[in-house]
């Protein structure tokens, strides 16, 4: 059963606790050597308040954080968190549209950069509440980017700190996290203190013990990487982390660093399982692996590396709240409602939001008994907040269904939402980039299977008459339009696309079943 979390349990909080109790303790722990402890956390999150209050950030204020090193992002996020700002992870990937919309919806006041990406904000910056850019980097003297001030790291943090520690409340706004929707532009979801701290919470309780060191290869712009760093902190453990999941380097880094525990995501475990096997397999640290979702061989990956498993079902704006223990029963499932805080409550409803029976399939609807659990819905789009809680339950858009025993089990996404390797895409998103070149008149974007438990993107799209579209050259525009984890895999060209003749919504279903052709573009064999 899940204890209760109280303000003490929060990252900046807790951080601070650690670094009264075992200052040299370590807590970032990068593969190629670097680190950071945490009385040095401390200081360096009083600094950056410092700095904050010298060029008038108020703590409240938006700051998004844009840096591709992945330990720097994680230091960024402890220190903007720690001031009391409200942090926007950013995917580094972003650009063009995509970071225009972002910097615009959130309404950020600030942004830490690193100073490969600064380029980037100086036209996607233009008619933003932007009014400041730290860059992540002491040497940096550039002065500008585009028409806001910018400032390097060692002129921000020159001076000596004079604000009072933050201490944030559960109901105080840690974040806001974009996510993909599939009617609409990605949405700003707010996340309160107590939400962010539970997508990590449900683990079982002896998953990592003070002082102990927990992998996660994965990106601290992602709620997967920042909910195990908030984790880790709670715990008073050590995060080791490298720029980016490699399956050659998983078992050797696990050994390095004597990691007892790790969290992967997506198709991670089955790139992991799809590795020739070694002899000394098993003979590694790791006792607990944090994934989702299962795979078929969940038993027999067991046995290979000598580790236990645990798994659940979440998304941006709900945390954890159905998981399994280590005895995740069938490798299908996705685990059944946490016990204790906080006082989850999950339905399975139709369409009128009327319950289904066991074992049929409905949208999953979640509210819970404490306060500030879950999101509190996307900041500047009231509509969108009102269409997600109404009837007082949390709609997340996923169909699943519940057996007899109380597990449940995902099976599929209501909304047109795209997820690969790890990234959730808007199909909205894809399909307005390439309803921009000249010779698309229509376009459908909708995921087929990867092989791997997630998704590639795949484009239906219909040429303007007297058009031409030559495969190398539109993958190549589109390549330079959107993030690369978005550019789609497929493209099919069609006479027509399917639509409801009474609605005349896209029919996506028709081409998902039809699915990859013999006519079909792979931009993975295309040079």
């Amino acid at each position: 059963m899940r204890v209760e979390i109280t303000s003490a349990d929060l990252a900046p909080n807790a951080l601070r606790r650690w670094a009264d109790e075992t200052p040299e303790q370590i807590l970032l722990h990068h593969v190629d050597g670097r680190v950071l402890s945490y009385g040095d956390a401390v200081g360096m999150c009083d600094a950056w308040a410092g700095g904050f209050h010298r060029r008038g950030i108020d703590s409240g204020s938006v700051v998004g954080i844009f840096v591709s090193d992945t330990f720097d992002c994680a230091r960024a996020w402890l220190a903007v968190t720690s001031a009391g700002m409200i942090a926007v992870p950013v995917n580094t990937a972003h650009m063009g549209r995509m970071l225009r919309h972002v910097l615009a919806t959130a309404r950020m006041r600030a942004v830490v950069a690193s100073a490969d990406l600064v380029g980037r904000l100086s036209e996607a910056s233009v008619d933003s509440d932007l009014t400041d850019v730290i860059v992540y980097d002491e040497e940096w003297s550039g002065g500008r980017v585009g028409d806001v001030a910018a400032v390097g790291l060692r002129e921000f943090l020159s001076g000596t700190p004079s604000v009072p520690p933050f201490c944030p409340e559960l109901h105080d706004t840690a974040m806001f996290l974009f996510t993909s929707g599939s009617t609409g532009p990605s949405k700003a979801v707010v996340i309160p203190w107590a939400a962010s701290h539970s997508h990590w919470s449900w683990v079982p309780e002896d998953t990592l013990m003070k002082g102990e060191a927990l992998y996660a290869p994965v990106a601290m712009f992602h709620n997967s990487g920042i909910g195990a760093l908030q984790y880790v902190v709670w715990k008073g453990g050590r995060l080791v982390i490298r720029d980016r999941f490699s399956a050659s380097a998983f078992w050797a880094d696990i050994r390095m660093s004597g990691a007892v525990a790790c969290g992967v995501v997506g198709p991670m475990t089955s790139v992991l399982w799809s590795q020739n096997a070694e002899p000394d397999d098993a003979e590694n640290p790791l006792r607990s692996l944090v994934l989702g979702p299962m795979i078929e061989q969940m038993e027999e990956f067991e046995q290979r590396f000598g580790t236990r498993v645990c798994t659940a079902y979440g998304m941006t704006e709900v945390p954890s709240m159905v998981a399994t223990g280590w005895d995740h029963g069938p490798w299908q499932t996705s685990g059944a409602v946490v016990a204790g805080w906080p006082w989850p409550e999950l339905a399975l409803v139709d369409e009128h939001d009327m319950p289904v029976a066991v074992g049929e399939v409905g949208e999953l609807v979640v509210r819970t008994g404490a306060p500030w659990a879950l999101n509190g819905g996307y900041f500047g789009d009231p509509a969108a907040t009102a269409e997600a809680w109404r009837n007082g339950w949390f709609h997340t858009g996923d169909a699943l269904r519940q057996d007899d025993e109380g597990r449940f089990f995902f099976v599929d996404r209501m909304k047109d939402t795209i997820r690969r390797r790890g990234e959730n895409i808007s199909s909205f998103e894809v399909e307005s980039v390439v309803l921009e070149h000249p010779a698309v008149v229509a376009c459908a974007a909708f995921g087929v299977p990867d092989g791997f438990g997630g998704d590639d993107v795949m484009g239906a799209v219909v040429v303007r008459e007297g058009a031409a579209l030559k495969p190398a050259q539109f993958f190549e525009h589109l390549s330079k339009e959107m993030p690369s984890y978005m550019v789609p895999r497929y493209i099919d060209v069609v006479i027509e696309i399917p639509h409801n003749t009474t609605t005349l919504r896209v029919q996506k279903f028709v081409l998902r079943d039809r699915g990859v052709t013999s006519t079909t573009w792979d931009r993975s064999v295309i040079a």
